[in-house]
């Protein structure tokens, strides 16, 4: 990018050596009978020079500004360009997840070796999604939002608020700013 500003700060120098070399060339004295016309000959260069200056400078400022636009849509694309893949990984983070409740429900030692070696896993995988700025959507006890989460059950409960989350059916997901995938939860009415 430097070497662009670099051609374009050289190009925009010779425009302005060879516009003050073609004023001087005007300005130099001329015979008496031959003022007349050339000072409306003049008069139209600099009118031309004018609008000449004026057509560069707002192409100048159009490029810019193209390249600010590039610029943010790279960063942009670059931000979010894991998304379809990181969407796909969450029914594996889901999957583990239940791995490690159903056999929490079992209560058995048999199966501690086998909890342990998932919830290594399922943690592996939660290093790699902070890595990648995927973070899980901390929504219980808070208030509905649509665009955050997806009502799949209402329950009458007049202890809480209208549209209060008490139950998370599956776990909603950012990405950076973004969200990955919306909470499935079960609200609160009065």
């Amino acid at each position: 990018m430097n070497k662009f500003k670099k051609k374009q700060a050289e190009e925009k120098e010779e425009m302005t050596e060879e516009l003050k070399e073609a004023e001087e060339e005007i300005s130099e004295e001329k015979p008496e009978e031959e003022v007349s016309t050339d000072d409306e000959e003049l008069e139209k260069l600099k009118a031309e020079n004018r609008q000449l200056k004026e057509d560069f400078l707002r192409a100048y400022a159009d490029a810019e500004n193209t390249k600010k636009r590039c610029a943010q849509e790279i960063e942009k694309n670059n931000k979010y360009a894991i998304s379809s893949f990181a969407k796909d990984l969450l029914s594996v983070a889901d999957n583990l997840h239940r791995a490690i409740e159903a056999v929490d429900n079992q209560n058995s030692g048999d199966c501690e070796a086998l909890r342990k070696g998932v919830e290594l896993t399922e943690n592996e995988l939660s290093k790699v999604f902070n890595k990648f700025g995927i973070k899980k959507m901390e929504i219980l006890g808070t208030v509905f939002d649509p665009n955050y989460h997806q009502v799949i059950q209402e329950v009458e409960d007049k202890t809480k608020p209208n549209g209060t989350i008490i139950a998370e059916l599956q776990t909603g997901y950012m990405i950076n700013d973004r969200i990955l995938r919306e909470a499935m939860v079960v609200v609160t009415k009065a």
